[in-house]
């Protein structure tokens, strides 16, 4: 794809096609058209999102964003391109690229075949927090490319990872993945682009703490094991 895919979702005509099934909050499938261009993106409004008791209202769109920055941060492009977008049709709210994909083709198939491939999925939910990571939200387009999506609620500053990627518990990060987090701590802890957007989508302290879990991870070199009566999301796909 030639287009700028950013830019196509910031700042292309945007018509909305229709709501999604089997999504927890109002998401919808748009398409985005701009000079020739065309592209699909799952929107998310903010004023779908359903009220969480332990998330503050409203955030959960800029927390897709977030996860998308956060990993691109580390050099880690499993989250498809993600923006939020103040002008949509109905309110301002996150746009993700679409990636097709076979919903049968999920984490529970491709652990079996692609277990090498899902480390970084694994690692990125830890440092974002996630606490919701079913197995339908890693999914493959038809080039084969792994996709992780539906990441609205991360970055809590409480513990509450939820995820069915437990496999590699206690396993070492190993080279690659250190990398990856240590551009990632950098680019955290010192004043430029990364800080100022998430700054913009979180609040202060989830910000600090994401740095936080990142050196945590670094210093003890391996995935966590689960750490709460609750270590799985509901359902599991």
């Amino acid at each position: 794809m030639t287009v700028d895919v950013l830019d196509l979702l910031a700042g292309g005509d945007m018509e909305v096609l229709g709501l999604l099934p089997y999504s927890s909050n109002y998401t919808f499938l748009a398409r985005l058209t701009r000079e020739g261009e065309e592209v699909l993106a799952v929107y998310k409004p903010k004023r779908g999102e359903r009220p969480l008791w332990d998330f503050p209202p409203g955030t959960l769109a800029g927390r897709e964003v977030a996860a998308y920055l956060v990993a691109r941060a580390a050099g880690w492009p499993i989250v498809p391109p993600t923006v939020l977008r103040p002008d949509a049709p109905l309110g301002e709210g996150s746009l993700q690229l679409f990636i097709e994909h076979d919903p049968d083709r999920h984490y529970f198939v491709l652990m079996e075949e692609r277990a090498d491939d899902l480390r970084r999925f694994a690692a990125l939910d830890v440092v974002i927090n996630n606490a919701d990571r079913k197995g339908g939200h890693v999914i493959e387009d038809s080039d084969g490319k792994l996709w992780a999506v539906d990441h609205g609620v991360s970055f809590h500053v409480e513990p509450k990872l939820r995820t069915v990627i437990w496999s590699y518990a206690e396993e070492p990060l190993g080279d690659d993945l250190r990398q990856g987090l240590e551009v990632l701590g950098a680019r955290l802890s010192e004043p430029g682009e990364l800080q100022q957007s998430l700054a913009e989508l979180l609040a202060p302290e989830e910000v600090a703490v994401t740095l936080e879990r990142v050196a945590v991870l670094l210093v003890e070199d391996r995935f966590p094991s689960p750490q709460s009566d609750r270590p799985l999301p509901w359902p599991l796909i």
